[in-house]
């Protein structure tokens, strides 16, 4: 006879009486479903880990080609900067043949700089009546065109703001905090007053004066007047900006003769009390012949007007 062990539970409910072998069989079968369930969620966590590791190795794959790519590219555009850094080269040394050769003209129909001759030659300040000189102030651009201006950036070769190459700055730009007024030069017609996509000035107006001179006023925020319009001298153009390419608010400002850009400089010194700065600086304007026209119009038989003449007078230069 097989002998048996008797487990006795007693609670508030009364006592109930297991054989061990019942209470065994019942801890292995908890224990078998335990396990399964154990093995159930670590074979699903085990798949979806499967999954999301295949996931990031196609991502470090994509990344990989991805890197290969950009440095295909950093080596492609390598490549171009030296073709271009050579063809500027190139460029350059072609320039500066035809720059000689432009000089051999300039001397041939009479254009060449006039530095070797003495000042005194090439014009007689002080044979100039005050009429013949406001008269000049207002007729060439004279002054700057924003009150209180200084110069940020000078005319000639520079590193370009933008584009991070060296290139040629054919003016000068001077300090203008967003919507500061802007002032014509000297009297004038304006010949454009709009965006000027092609030069990267943004807003421009462009002012054609006497004698063959013209002034440019790039990156302006607002223009003010029309273009085919008059201007007198210190008349309001528009106000300075950050349009076209531009780093930051400011008026690049251009004097031209004969559409060859000038150094605005000594144009921006030139005034009544310095008036023989201009004229010992810049030697690429025959001013001799030019005072000459000024004087022979003013003393013509038709004398300027009471009122031009109270006008120019008034001017302050």
């Amino acid at each position: 006879m097989r002998q048996s062990y008797y487990v006795t539970i007693t609670d508030y409910r009364g006592s109930r009486h297991f054989t061990l072998d019942q209470l065994v069989r019942r801890v292995i079968a908890g224990a078998a479903i335990g396990l399964a369930v154990v093995m159930v969620v670590g074979a699903v966590s085990i798949l979806l880990l499967s999954n999301k590791v295949g996931s990031l190795n196609g991502q470090v794959a994509e990344l990989a080609a991805e890197k290969e790519n950009i440095r295909a590219d950093k080596e492609r555009l390598a490549g171009q900067r030296r073709e271009l850094e050579r063809e500027v080269r190139q460029r350059s040394r072609e320039l500066a043949v035809l720059g000689t050769e432009v000089q051999r003209i300039e001397t041939l129909v009479g254009l060449e700089s006039s530095n070797e001759r003495p000042l005194a030659r090439r014009i007689d300040t002080a044979a100039q009546t005050a009429f013949e000189k406001r008269l000049m102030l207002r007729s060439i651009p004279s002054g700057f065109p924003v009150q209180s201006g200084r110069v940020t950036s000078d005319f000639g070769m520079r590193q370009h703001p933008i584009h991070d190459h060296e290139a040629l700055h054919g003016g000068v730009d001077l300090r203008a905090k967003r919507g500061t007024p802007i002032y014509a030069t000297a009297d004038g017609v304006v010949e454009w007053a709009a965006v000027h996509q092609s030069s990267g000035l943004g807003k421009m107006v462009k002012l054609v004066h006497n004698y063959g001179f013209s002034t440019i006023y790039g990156h302006l925020d607002e223009i003010e007047i029309d273009s085919g319009s008059y201007v007198k001298r210190g008349d309001l153009l528009g106000y300075s900006g950050n349009t076209g390419q531009s780093a930051a608010p400011h008026l690049h400002y251009e004097v031209r003769y004969l559409q060859r850009r000038l150094d605005p400089s000594p144009f921006l010194r030139w005034s009544l009390e310095e008036y023989d700065v201009l004229f010992s600086e810049e030697d690429r304007v025959q001013w001799e012949s030019l005072t000459e026209v000024v004087r022979t119009a003013s003393r013509t038989p038709e004398r300027p007007s009471l009122q031009q003449v109270q006008s120019l007078s008034a001017t302050s230069p």
